[in-house]
């Protein structure tokens, strides 16, 4: 089925959102509900070590997943074959929901002496307009601004330290309808937006030969969609494209859009009308700096666990961005590879699902480590 196809009371996260509500209010935790959207709640949830604690900590992880159409398994059957674990977001990312579910809910029953303050929070609308970590953001905390945040992707149980954003715009141009049998008498969307593209596809080998990103390589641009006209016989009165625009650390969106307003007016010049809109709102780049300290800590427990890791860059998108950019440095790990992630039989290695939240876990319970790492992060 197609996200259009779905029935009404499983669309969006909300069935999601009350069942982990459920258990959590089930072992007396602090659990907060954000709505960020009809039917689409942020869900909080605090553990206090009940001594005073230096550190807190973030987990973090997105409910939705991506819709179902072309798959080839059943999407919500979450059928095991050997170690693998299949269905639409196995992987991305309600295995890294659980991972994080299970170190938080350890830590509530076993309350060990030395932990840190940890805020689990659930956040909605990751896949397409990251509207739940900005309402997170906007919102503050209950136990006040986390020192460091976790934030769950596929990563293999390695580091993702870094990221390039995206941004992405609707462009359309318009012209005047008329039969196709006088052409003259009409002005042709289409041949208006041939001109934008090839000023775009000019752009974008512009943006890729400017100075890359040491880690994430050159910003990027294409133009991934078009629409245009009603019929043959009609001439069009409008066409509209879709433009996805990835960032390096160091652009911001507003310089990135100004940027391509500037190229398209030098490039096409007033006789091309057109409008340009964000079509949704936008992830901005991580960048390592704030979270180095926090990585190195962070690689040591995974080395104690699974015996090594490595800390890496990656083209696509997170959470991660946004709360590094409000303060909060952040980190990208979990379970399963991100080659799974979105696929027509998505699925994930169980055998990475103990070892992901007894990293989480161990790293909670450190605080005295945790509180050194802070303090080398502050100086």
């Amino acid at each position: 089925m197609g996200r259009s196809d779905l029935p009404a009371d499983i669309l969006y996260e909300h069935r999601v959102t009350d069942y982990v509500a459920h258990l959590l209010q089930g072992l007396n935790c602090i659990v907060e509900r954000q709505t960020v959207q009809p039917g689409r709640d942020n869900l909080l949830a605090h553990y206090d070590p009940g001594h005073p604690a230096p550190c807190h900590l973030l987990f973090e992880a997105h409910q939705d997943t991506v819709p179902v159409d072309g798959m080839t398994i059943e999407p919500f059957a979450a059928q095991r074959e050997g170690n693998r674990l299949y269905g639409r977001g196995a992987c991305d990312v309600k295995a890294g929901l659980a991972v994080m579910l299970a170190a938080f809910v350890r830590l509530v029953r076993e309350r060990p002496a030395g932990s840190a303050r940890v805020t689990l929070a659930l956040t909605v609308d990751e896949e397409h307009s990251f509207l739940g970590v900005q309402a997170l953001v906007r919102s503050g905390f209950r136990q006040g601004r986390p020192h460091v945040a976790i934030v769950a992707e596929p990563t293999r149980l390695h580091i993702v330290s870094a990221h390039k954003g995206v941004i992405r715009w609707t462009l359309e141009t318009t012209g005047r309808a008329c039969h196709s049998s006088r052409p003259e008498d009409g002005i042709n969307a289409i041949y208006r937006m041939s001109r934008i593209l090839l000023a775009l596809e000019q752009y974008a080998e512009r943006l890729r030969q400017r100075p890359a990103d040491p880690l994430l390589g050159p910003r990027t641009l294409a133009v991934g969609r078009i629409q245009g006209g009603v019929s043959p016989n009609t001439i069009p009165d409008f066409c509209r494209i879709e433009i996805d625009r990835r960032l390096i650390p160091g652009e911001t969106v507003a310089e990135a859009e100004a940027d391509l307003l500037a190229w398209l007016r030098h490039a096409v010049g007033t006789d091309v009308p057109f409008t340009l809109q964000t079509a949704h709102s936008p992830c901005p780049p991580l960048s390592p700096q704030a979270s180095m300290e926090w990585v190195e800590r962070f690689g040591q427990i995974i080395d104690a666990v699974v015996g090594h890791h490595t800390v890496q860059a990656v083209p696509f998108g997170t959470d991660a961005a946004t709360l590094s950019q409000a303060g909060i440095p952040a980190i990208v790990f979990g379970p399963g590879d991100i080659a799974q992630a979105h696929t027509r039989d998505e699925w994930i290695d169980l055998d990475q699902l103990e070892p992901a939240a007894e990293i989480l876990y161990r790293f909670a319970t450190q605080a005295e480590a945790l509180s050194k790492t802070l303090s080398a992060a502050r100086t």
